[in-house]
Formats: C-alpha cells, sequence, structure tokens
C-alpha cells in the first residue's frame, strides 16, 4: 500500500487529462462515514505515515500529490483490522498510540469452532474432522493459533487429498496449510 492509495491517487484519463480520484479514506472522511483498513499492518510505515494527522486531534489527511489538505467530517472513524502472524508489520508506536480504543478478538470456545466447521464442510467425514480437532487443539497447546479460516481450509483440504487416496491427508495438508505445521 502507496500513501498516495490511501489519500489521492492521480488517474490519466483517455483524453490526456490528470484527474485525481479521492480514495475510499477520503470518501468516508468527507461523508462522515466509516473507513476499514482491513490487515493495516499488512502496510509499511510510510503509509501510516500518511494517516498520522487523521488519527489524532487535526483530523485531516494531506496529499502532496494533489497539493491539498482534506479536513475529515467529525462523525467520520477509521476501523483497523489487524493479524497476528509472521508476516505482517510492527506498527510504528506513534500509531499504535493513536488506535484507541483497541478490541482484541479472542478465539471462540472449542464448542463453537466445531459447531462452525460442522456446518461449513458438510462433505468431510467425521473421523477426519475429530482427527482434524484433535490436531488443532494439541497445536493451541503449542502456542499456534490458527484462524477459523486455516481450519476449514484444512478440514476441506485433508478431505480432498482423503478422496485422491492420499496417504495420511491431514498431516500432508497440515504442512501445506498451516504455519509451523508439526502434524
Amino acid at each position: 500500500t502507496r500513501p498516495e492509495d490511501l489519500v489521492i491517487t492521480p488517474v490519466l484519463t483517455p483524453d490526456r487529462r490528470v484527474d485525481y480520484r479521492a480514495s475510499t479514506v477520503v470518501s468516508a472522511m468527507v461523508r462522515g462515514g466509516v473507513a476499514v483498513l482491513d490487515e493495516g499492518n499488512r502496510m509499511p510505515e510510510r503509509a501510516w505515515a500518511s494517516l498520522a494527522p487523521l488519527m489524532d486531534d487535526r483530523r485531516y489527511v494531506e496529499s502532496t500529490v494533489a497539493s491539498i489538505k482534506v479536513h475529515a467530517h467529525p462523525e467520520f472513524r477509521l476501523c483497523v483490522t489487524m493479524n497476528t502472524d509472521a508476516s505482517v508489520y510492527e506498527l510504528p508506536g506513534y500509531i499504535q498510540s493513536r488506535l484507541k480504543p483497541r478490541i482484541d478478538i479472542v478465539a471462540a470456545p472449542w464448542a463453537l469452532q466445531e459447531q462452525i466447521l460442522r456446518l461449513k464442510c458438510p462433505a468431510v467425514d467425521d473421523r477426519l474432522l475429530a482427527d482434524v480437532f484433535t490436531l488443532l487443539k494439541k497445536r493451541v497447546k503449542q502456542g499456534r493459533h490458527d484462524s477459523t479460516r486455516d481450519m476449514l481450509s484444512l478440514a476441506q483440504y485433508a478431505q480432498k487429498l482423503k478422496q485422491l487416496g492420499v496417504g495420511t491427508p491431514l498431516a500432508r495438508a497440515a504442512e501445506q496449510v498451516l504455519e509451523d505445521a508439526v502434524a
């Protein structure tokens, strides 16, 4: 993500003029809406730097490309989601201090996770699903926390491998789907 992608981007028109297009963040700022930055900690620091004044009492962004300052509507809100895996950037301190309030989402209870997997993976046979749950619980005890998406992918992929006659389908699926897999 480049800083200008979060603010204003120049676009060359068919008649060779330059139009300036506001990002969804700027559109929400102007209208007083809500902007959601999904997986914000996948953005590099320079992208965050362009949003820093928006996230404090100044409540504006500057576009160096368009040479303008855009002030946020009083009702504008910014929401940022973040993941906790190895492929993310460490947020700079000046950004962490501006991300308030913070709501940590904890893993759902096992009974609910099992219910989700059973509902979303009806084609996965019961024995394989039980083995998936055993593996995932073992990984939690080892300090590895897999997302619901990872759990679904693991169960579905293991079932496909089993149908193809692959030996140890769960172990093979875990190697390819889960980070730091030790089946």
